[in-house]
């Protein structure tokens, strides 16, 4: 399935990076697209939704 998420605190690419390396964590097969420009986060993933949004939350990074 594909999530699009807003994540407000995605500044730079460090931040792209944190995020796509907790999500990979939970689903090693994910791909994870981040814009930094637009906030917005793309991630194709079997992983529940809840459960992505709780993964980047707890690293910092919670979606609206």
């Amino acid at each position: 399935m594909t999530l699009q998420l807003t994540v407000p605190k995605l500044a730079c690419s460090a931040c792209a990076n944190t995020i796509t390396k907790a999500i990979q964590s939970i689903d090693s097969t994910a791909t994870v697209q981040a814009y930094t420009k637009t906030k917005l986060v793309s991630i194709e993933t079997q992983a529940p939704e809840t459960k992505i949004k709780e993964v980047i939350a707890a690293i910092g990074y919670p979606s609206v």
